[in-house]
């Protein structure tokens, strides 16, 4: 009786934490399965350290008394060292304990329809569930280099976590986490490449929100290198002993670190799900609408989709409990908010104007330039806020935003996507002045006065 549960959950994540937390108050049994830290990436090798090491940078930038080796003890004391080279998770094991969770150290595997295994240096346990939840995360992408493997090249853990500044850095990659480690390495003095093989950086958000990243690096001192890609690495061919990369456009880039950052790859190898049925072959799940992907068994997280975020990650753990206990509940993807919290940040929510259109939306754009406005003038802050609009229903689409506090400032949009809130009611809200959200406001009655 021991090993039975209403929900075993593989993962113990951001979404697996989630999920156990609200399906102890529920009432439901739980057991979490966690091979490594109860957490994930985020607390310890993700968000929080880099968030904090941007914070310092920043600091540091503007002559600020917060060194690296300041920076370095700080980042130490938030992600819970303890005085030991790695991160504890004692923390994090204590609430997932006093919520009433079992948490089941080990690798867990599904055994067929309400089985899991747990394989550990104690001997095998086999757990039965009602409900089976997937929340095992993703891990960083190692891209097929010749000559990698000559090198110790970093990942966003070994990033965040040394303590001591390497003489140059290349990083491979110039999304959210290339954007982001490039700015905390440039401000604290290294030598930094970053290298793009689109054509431009974090070519997932807005196109503005691209220039205003290009901008801000620049001036930190960045080399960005652009549509092009890494196709060899020479362990220690260039100057003092730094590794040459050969560029895909026939130049090079040296560092003595090589940082990749080019995605993050799904674990789903050794999961059992053969054992339901499930092809394995396309390399990711098929997730229903109500994160569903066998009878009985929901994902959340990394592995559902469509997006990786700490925040979706956290929902969906919640949501996959609510579903499976019986609420007519789904999740809505329409407003999934992002942000890179650089030295100015950039967010954004929903679709841009080019996607809305091919969506079948009657979509606009409209755009002010945050220079122009009272924030940038008692701030000397540039960027800008764009929204994109329905005209026929008068309802936001998508909203994008570089500027100071973009990350807070986007929840009014995300929000009114959310509720399908026209911008005539937006337009005719009260915002603060002046602020990022009044910039926003004020673009509202503009957009309303020419529809």
């Amino acid at each position: 009786m021991d090993d039975r549960f209403d929900f075993v959950i593989i993962g113990a994540g951001s979404a697996g934490e989630a999920a156990a937390s609200l399906a102890r108050a529920r009432g439901a049994s739980v057991a979490v399965i966690e091979r490594a830290l109860v957490g994930g990436e985020c607390p310890f090798w993700s968000c929080m350290p880099s968030k904090a090491l941007l914070h310092a940078a920043a600091i540091h930038a503007r002559g600020g008394d917060f060194d690296w080796v300041a920076a370095s003890r700080w980042r130490d004391e938030i992600i819970e060292r303890d005085g030991t080279e790695g991160p504890s998770d004692a923390g994090h094991v204590r609430g997932l304990e006093a919520s009433g969770a079992t948490l089941v150290r080990g690798t867990g595997r599904i055994a067929g329809p309400g089985r899991v295994t747990v394989t550990s240096d104690r001997r095998p346990r086999t757990l039965e569930a009602r409900f089976i939840l997937i929340a095992v995360g993703s891990v960083p992408t190692i891209p097929d280099i010749d000559g990698l493997d000559t090198i110790e090249a970093w990942t966003s853990r070994e990033a965040t976590t040394t303590r001591t500044l390497p003489e140059s850095l290349v990083i491979v990659g110039a999304g959210a986490t290339g954007v982001e480690l490039a700015q905390v390495f440039a401000r604290n003095g290294v030598r930094t490449t970053l290298v793009a093989s689109a054509s431009r950086i974090y070519p997932r958000g807005h196109p503005r929100d691209s220039a205003a990243l290009d901008a801000t690096l620049r001036a930190d001192g960045v080399d960005i290198r652009t549509g092009s890609r890494a196709t060899r690495v020479r362990a220690g061919a260039g100057a003092s002993g730094s590794h040459v990369i050969d560029l895909s456009d026939g130049s090079v880039a040296q560092g003595h670190a090589v940082l990749l950052a080019v995605g993050r790859t799904l674990p789903l190898a050794g999961l059992g799900l053969e054992t339901l049925g499930i092809d394995m072959a396309p390399g990711k799940l098929a997730v229903g609408p109500d994160l569903r992907i066998a009878d009985g068994v929901f994902v959340a997280g990394d592995v559902a989709g469509p997006e990786m975020h700490t925040h979706l990650a956290d929902h969906q753990g919640r949501m996959a409990v609510r579903i499976a206990l019986g609420d007519d509940v789904r999740p809505d993807d329409r407003a999934i908010p992002r942000a890179v919290y650089t030295d100015p940040e950039v967010a954004g929510v929903g679709l841009q104007v080019d996607a809305a259109r091919a969506a079948g939306h009657d979509a606009f754009e409209a755009s002010v330039s945050l220079a122009d406005t009272a924030k940038g003038s008692v701030t000397q802050a540039t960027g800008h806020v764009t929204i994109v609009v329905d005209r026929g229903t008068r309802t936001l689409l998508g909203a994008f935003i570089a500027g100071p506090a973009a990350s807070e400032a986007i929840h009014e949009a995300v929000l009114a996507i959310r509720t399908r809130t026209t911008l005539d009611v937006l337009a005719d809200t009260i915002h603060a002045f002046p602020t990022l959200a009044r910039v926003m406001g004020d673009l509202f009655e503009e957009v309303v006065a020419d529809l």
